[in-house]
């Protein structure tokens, strides 16, 4: 049996455990799985995109365990080489949806990294927490979160910080953390590197660190060139990361296969959150045509063992280690969160404009009925929206409904 069929043999016995997938439309009432027009008649061709990152794992494995195929689904996924060629090929119609930054859509629409285009939507979140800061081993006396000795490591020298697109969420991330460590941002050079391209970049000595996802964190310890000196979810404590974002043409002409494609997603995430299933889901996606990492290097953060490098004393994370499902509680797309982003957005001076109604911005890019819909079919929990919530790294308070307290905040 090959390791295709091997996954799939395991997600049918996954499913005979329990797993619900009826998700109610125009297919099979019996219990077959149906979100959308279901498994009857031709399959339905769908491209989705992704980056090489560990959090795309909730793609790849609806992939490999035949979650698309059974819904009637004939999905290519296709690995893209940075984040603004994912957003180019989402406007441009090359790939219908992807693995994208959760910020990615409002900083599009913001033109901070793109043209002022609502065209992005965010269908659901694919995960939370499971990103890091990663400094080169040269500002090893920083240590781990110490936001005075990493004031005055980047203040003594010209230094050059990178991340992974204008406006996503290692942007900010990045800029949160020189805010919170007092840091002006505009004293150093942040510029843009493709996350799989991080490690070979601070090899040559191009940056002095690096805001990413897994696991090119942990490659970089391994490797010996860089350390972890700060983890998103120590940051912010269960903060949504990457979104699964589609096209406008999809959401809108193609709903049924939209609600198909998202029910699959959300049965992988099911499985992925079994702590029984991350060694083999590390396996899976550590494949050149996926990941193209160290299965070793991907499993321990996945499964919330943290090396962190430079001499410093590993970390193990159990409920804030990265999470794909938690009941739906990680993939509701909480327009709360969006309006967090925007906040940012001025609040870290990185916004040309300010946005007018950012409610109404936040509506047109988040598809919450969409999301409230396949969740109800699938019998899965949804988050509460708009309440007030904390960020741990400054000890921030953030009401979404109170915008212009956030935005003065310093």
């Amino acid at each position: 049996m090959d390791r295709r069929s091997f996954l799939r043999a395991a997600g049918a016995t996954t499913l005979a455990a329990g797993l619900t997938t009826a998700c109610g439309g125009e297919g099979d009432k019996t219990g077959g799985p149906a979100a959308g027009s279901g498994p009857a008649g031709p399959k339905r061709k769908v491209k989705l995109g992704f980056i090489a990152l560990t959090d795309c794992a909730s793609i790849v494995m609806a992939q490999e365990l035949g979650f698309f195929a059974k819904r009637g689904l004939d999905v290519t996924v296709e690995k893209q080489q940075s984040w603004a060629t994912t957003r180019d090929a989402l406007l441009n119609g090359q790939i219908d949806g992807a693995h994208c930054l959760f910020g990615m859509p409002f900083s599009v629409a913001t033109g901070i990294g793109g043209d002022g285009s609502t065209a992005l939507k965010i269908a659901m979140t694919l995960n939370h927490n499971g990103q890091a800061i990663t400094l080169k081993k040269g500002f090893s006396q920083v240590g781990y979160g110490d936001l005075g000795k990493a004031k005055a490591a980047l203040e003594a020298k010209e230094t050059t910080l990178a991340m992974t697109f204008p406006g996503g969420t290692h942007d900010i991330w990045l800029r949160y953390w020189l805010r919170a460590a007092k840091v002006d941002p505009k004293a150093l050079k942040i510029i843009t590197i493709p996350p799989p391209q991080m490690v070979a970049n601070m090899k040559v000595d191009a940056m002095d660190g690096y805001c990413v996802g897994e696991p090119w964190n942990a490659v970089a310890v391994e490797q010996g060139i860089g350390f972890t000196h700060l983890t998103s979810q120590d940051l912010w404590r269960g903060h949504p990361e990457k979104a699964l974002v589609v096209n406008e043409a999809f959401a809108t002409q193609k709903r049924d296969t939209l609600k198909d494609v998202m029910a699959a997603v959300l049965e992988a995430s099911r499985w992925l959150d079994d702590p029984a299933n991350r060694k083999n889901a590390a396996s899976t996606i550590a494949a050149q045509q996926y990941v193209n990492a160290p299965a070793a290097q991907i499993e321990g953060r996945l499964t919330g063992r943290y090396q962190l490098g430079a001499g410093l004393a590993d970390k193990t994370y159990t409920a804030d280690m990265m999470r794909f499902f938690d009941d739906g509680q990680v993939n509701t797309p909480l327009k709360a969160h969006g309006l967090w982003f925007l906040a940012q957005y001025q609040r870290l001076g990185i916004a040309k404009n300010p946005v007018a109604d950012p409610g109404g911005l936040v509506d047109a890019i988040i598809l919450s009925d969409l999301y409230r819909e396949v969740a109800a079919a699938e019998k899965v929990g949804v988050a509460a929206d708009m309440q007030p919530f904390d960020v741990q790294l400054d000890g921030a308070r953030f009401d979404p409904n109170d915008l212009a307290k956030e935005v003065a905040r310093t």
